[in-house]
């Protein structure tokens, strides 16, 4: 089976293969996705989607791996290993990065991933009150939430912010000195308000902008919290949201990721980064 870059007109195929393997079919993530990334696939002798992958650029010198899936058919055949070596070669000199399940960790490790940290999927209704502190973000605040992000990150989201913000339910921005210094985002699917992307200098001005999004949820409310962000998670956990899953953040080779540790911040999807 010869690897193929997908188009739009395959997200039908790539939404019954994520349904094969019991993902949540979300029908918008994959067309983002389509939209900021690279998604590469393998086809079957009878035309049935029988593998693929996701690479999302942020600049030359960073990229994401993601929606990483195997038709069950087709499993121990070595096309997860196809689809990760090629997506690799296409990324070229850029540091890699990925978010592992346990199912998958022993593959990226037999690639020459190494696990850095570890993300805990927590949900549950959210207790806390609202901090106040924050406001709706404005169109203005555009050019400053991109510049925040690049310098916590490390890499140019613009793409990936500018589609993915205006399906948000709500953003919000905290200012510091006049000047917005951290920004979060949140949305609806599938009964849950997941929160993410969220960068923030500092744990307090997180928990600040998180309390502000969530607080008048009313519902579910989820979030993908890394473990480097020392207190979040038990300050999440204090609020209401359990752990429901756990995944590692990985990266390929001796290479280290590329911007500011001491921030915080929640990912955009773990498809992305």
């Amino acid at each position: 089976m010869e690897i193929l870059r997908l188009g739009p007109d395959d997200l039908d195929d790539c939404l019954a293969l994520a349904r094969s393997r019991g993902w949540a079919p979300d029908r918008r993530k994959w067309r983002l996705i389509f939209q900021v990334g690279e998604i590469s696939g393998l086809r079957a002798p009878d035309g049935a989607l029988a593998g693929c992958v996701a690479l999302t650029r942020y600049g030359d010198a960073l990229a994401a791996v993601g929606m990483m899936l195997v038709s069950e058919r087709f499993g121990r055949q070595g096309l997860g290993g196809r689809l990760m070596e090629h997506v690799l070669a296409v990324a070229g000199p850029a540091t890699v990065f990925l978010y592992a399940t346990a199912l998958g960790r022993p593959l990226y490790e037999r690639l020459g991933f190494r696990a850095i940290a570890t993300v805990t999927t927590s949900a549950g209704p959210f207790s806390g009150p609202a901090d106040g502190g924050t406001r709706p973000a404005a169109d203005g605040d555009a050019a400053a939430i991109r510049a925040l992000d690049a310098r916590a990150l490390g890499g140019d989201r613009t793409a990936l912010l500018d589609g993915l913000l205006p399906l948000a339910d709500a953003v919000r921005v905290i200012e510091r000195d006049g000047a917005v210094a951290g920004y979060g985002a949140a949305r609806e699917g599938g009964g849950q308000l997941a929160i993410g992307p969220l960068v923030a200098p500092d744990l307090d001005t997180a928990r600040a902008l998180i309390a502000d999004l969530a607080a008048p949820a009313g519902g579910v409310v989820r979030m993908d919290i890394d473990d480097r962000h020392d207190g979040l998670l038990a300050w999440a956990q204090a609020r209401g949201l359990a752990p429901a899953d756990r995944t590692w953040l990985m990266v390929h080779g001796d290479r280290e990721l590329p911007g500011d540790p001491a921030w915080s911040g929640l990912p955009a999807m773990l498809a992305v980064g």
